[in-house]
């Protein structure tokens, strides 16, 4: 049984695997300042509702965006699994072309990415990752990473729009009746949920006009499900990739290590 842990600046995404499938998920706040203790305490809460324990894990692979949290989540695995657990960038290394420059600024996650799509959709193909920043990352006919585009996420613009117009409120993003708002919530939703559609569907034109038509379009990401089943410009939603990813290049690890 494998814990893949894929730690964006926002969120913490944990997924079980048994077998090679994904049984359970969970998703926790990103705490910069939470200890190896408190990660146990809070996982083992995770693992008790589905009636698992920390003993049943014989591995733990960590995709991290956040550096300062290494030392912790290093700790939780070596006190509660008992195990070491293998970073991607360390231990578990992508085995694909990287064109980006230099290729150490890649985020651990979109290489996981790329790996989970090549092995399960083919290439070309464009991630569209709806996290904290929304990006878009290019993977070549020859199974190559390109690079992409970084944008902000949906979550970052309207906080920044809450805090700096004084009468529009914080909302939440969800799909509006209709695009012309009748009312400042429904116009704030509006513009957040068909902005980042059109966001999205222009972006991946301009992508498959310079990879192909054939490119295949991946959404991930927390907010994939809401705004990517709504477009045809995605071929498929996929909100777990990332830890898809993890467990891919663990498993490929562990097969050329004995």
């Amino acid at each position: 049984m494998l814990l893949a842990i894929d730690v964006g600046n926002t969120n913490i995404l944990l997924g079980v695997y048994a077998g090679g499938e994904l049984r359970h998920t969970w998703r926790a706040s990103t705490n910069r300042e939470r200890t190896g203790d408190e990660h146990g305490a809070l996982f083992h809460s995770f693992f008790r509702m589905v009636g698992l324990e920390f003993g049943d894990v014989n591995g733990c692979a960590i995709s991290n965006v956040v550096p300062p949290l290494a030392p912790a989540l290093r700790e939780f695995s070596r006190t509660y699994l008992g195990r070491e657990p293998e970073f991607l960038g360390e231990a578990l290394v992508p085995d694909l072309p990287v064109r980006y420059t230099p290729p150490s600024a890649v985020g651990a996650d979109r290489l996981a990415d790329a790996v989970a799509v090549l092995k399960r959709y083919g290439s070309p193909a464009v991630v569209a990752d709806f996290g904290t920043a929304t990006t878009f990352d290019a993977i070549s006919r020859e199974g190559e990473y390109l690079g992409g585009a970084i944008a902000p996420g949906v979550g970052i613009s309207l906080e920044a729009l809450f805090r700096n117009a004084a009468y529009l409120p914080r909302i939440e993003v969800a799909r509006p009746a209709r695009v012309i708002g009748g009312s400042t919530l429904e116009s704030m939703q509006s513009g957040a949920y068909y902005g980042f559609l059109s966001q999205l569907e222009g972006m991946v034109g301009r992508f498959r006009a310079e990879l192909g038509p054939d490119t295949k379009v991946i959404a991930t990401g927390g907010l994939a499900e809401l705004i990517g089943r709504d477009t045809d410009a995605v071929d498929h939603v996929d909100p777990y990739l990332t830890l898809d990813g993890l467990q891919i290049l663990w498993e490929r690890y562990h097969a050329s290590n004995g």
